[in-house]
């Protein structure tokens, strides 16, 4: 079986099983995820939110990563995200995890969303302007072909 054959879409589906949603907690990840938090009630899909901390350069080819610092921040979006969900609890049900990988945003997505199994992916559009130039995790995704991807601005 060739890598194309094992990401082919199954047709005649009801829609997606699993939205994998990349958050970091940029403002476009954020709404990304609200997006993608619509689309899973909608389709009464499970929504994934996954953060992936990013390794220290110096240490990156050791695999080392930035341990304070990311876990804060994972620590500080999975609070985002409970209290979000308290606080629509009743009106705006959607069944939800919290997953943190490590690496790259672009690689870790791209584990995130084959381990989940993920129908369909959504992030934010990059708020960074060297992305111009070597290309945004975003058009990464989409250029990768192996799911639908939704870049929410």
């Amino acid at each position: 079986m060739t890598e194309q054959q094992r990401h082919q879409f199954e047709r005649g589906t009801d829609g997606p099983k699993v939205i994998v949603a990349g958050l970091d907690g940029s403002d476009s990840s954020l709404r990304a995820a609200a997006y993608a938090a619509g689309l899973a009630r909608r389709q009464n899909a499970l929504l994934a939110l996954v953060y992936v901390q990013p390794l220290m350069p110096a240490g990156a080819s050791l695999g080392v990563p930035v341990a304070g610092t990311t876990e804060e921040i994972a620590a500080d979006l999975m609070a985002e995200v409970r209290s979000a969900a308290e606080r629509t609890k009743g009106t705006f049900e959607v069944r939800w995890e919290f997953h943190t990988f490590r690496g790259d945003p672009y690689n870790g997505l791209v584990r995130a969303a084959d381990e989940l199994k993920a129908d369909a992916v959504v992030v934010g559009a990059s708020e960074s302007a060297g992305h111009r130039f070597i290309g945004s995790v975003a058009l990464r995704l989409v250029k990768a072909g192996r799911w639908p991807v939704t870049v929410v601005p």
